[in-house]
């Protein structure tokens, strides 16, 4: 029966994606004499925690119940008061939480305040899916830097398009609505200039994504265009929400003057190898408080990236066709690697079938 109100927990925690950044999505579920009483979800930054939305559900009859919780409560004053001391003031008698917070101010320091005042505690149920709601969160908590994912569909041979440059569509539809979900939940969706030119890609949410089929905010646009060849007529300046495009320092004002009044927010980067400094843009983004990008290609940034070190996790959809041809373009460019015992592997991968197509999800193994 505890691992009933786990999964009621971990699937109020799934709601909170999208909408909650930087902080990590979390359920709690509070049960009593085999009834939930309270349930609720991370509200966005500044409103309350799971936690106390819980707490004020289950009102009074809270006191000797038991929470399950996605992850360890806060202790500390951050926009909202500590979730423990709303727990103890409640007079729950235990505490189920899935895994510790990895926030070093926090991580284990929740748990021992509520076990100082008396409160059971229990630790572990549901952790490998909780640290994969919060992963995002928890790279960015313990780094400064986001969570990287690389996205893209390509044919049974290996091609994300075309000798001709054709790419539209080599996923199905249901692939396709699968991955508005995923830009619905990342912080920004970011893609190469050359994607840009070859797509007029627009960088956003739709297909009835995001919480009740609706998409309730639109993640932030960005353009990696180190030389300034992004024109001003493409898709991603008409749409809504904002549009962030990396050039170099050499990129010219009155080009520069022309995207700005296109409502494009310029940022200057310095360059690495004649490209972006993919390393110091993502440091950039950090700062700015952002958890988690998606990166959509093209192959050159993604092959940058992977050269790097940068890929957390890739997910690849891959269509049952055949492309052919030695001049189709692939997912992954870059330099590579001289030999297959450096080649970058994929651990806790997962496949699925979405539609007609296989998707395979893995982590990047570190070196």
């Amino acid at each position: 029966m505890p691992m009933e109100y786990v999964e009621q927990a971990l699937s109020l925690a799934r709601l909170a994606l999208g909408q909650v950044s930087p902080n990590p999505a979390v359920g709690a579920v509070i049960v009593k004499n085999g009834v939930v009483i309270g349930q609720g979800y991370t509200q966005p930054p500044g409103s309350a925690h799971a936690e106390v939305m819980a707490l004020e559900q289950a009102g009074e009859t809270a006191r000797g119940a038991t929470m399950y919780v996605t992850m360890e409560p806060c202790c500390h004053q951050g926009r909202t008061p500590p979730c423990t001391r709303a727990i103890i003031t409640a007079g729950l008698a235990e505490v189920h939480m899935a895994m510790l917070d990895p926030n070093p101010i926090v991580s284990g320091k929740g748990r021992a305040e509520l076990e100082n005042a008396g409160i059971k505690t229990f630790l572990g149920e549901g952790a490998e899916a909780s640290r994969e709601i919060i992963e995002a969160y928890a790279k960015f908590i313990t780094t400064g830097r986001p969570f990287i994912t690389a996205k893209f569909a390509m044919s049974l041979d290996g091609k994300i398009a075309t000798r001709t440059g054709d790419s539209k569509w080599i996923s199905d539809e249901e692939s396709r609505r699968y991955v508005h979900n995923m830009r619905y939940q990342a912080d920004v969706i970011m893609a190469g200039v050359n994607t840009l030119l070859a797509d007029d890609s627009r960088l956003t949410v739709r297909s009835g994504a995001g919480r009740g089929g609706t998409a309730h905010r639109q993640p932030l646009r960005l353009v990696v265009d180190s030389h300034g060849r992004i024109p001003p007529s493409a898709r991603v300046f008409n749409e809504p929400g904002r549009t962030l495009v990396a050039i170099g320092p050499a990129v010219e004002k009155r080009k520069r003057a022309v995207l700005e009044a296109e409502g494009a927010e310029l940022l200057e980067m310095p360059l690495a190898d004649g490209e972006i400094d993919l390393t110091r843009l993502f440091e950039v983004l950090g700062r700015r408080q952002v958890t988690s990008v998606l990166v959509e290609g093209g192959g050159i940034l993604l092959g940058s990236l992977f050269d790097l070190g940068l890929v957390d996790k890739v997910v690849a959809f891959i269509a049952p066709m055949i492309i052919g041809g030695k001049d189709a373009r692939t997912p992954v460019a870059g330099l590579g690697v001289g030999a297959i015992t450096e080649a970058i592997k994929l651990e806790r991968c997962r496949v699925a079938t979405i539609g007609e197509d296989v998707m395979l999800s893995g982590y990047v193994r570190q070196r």
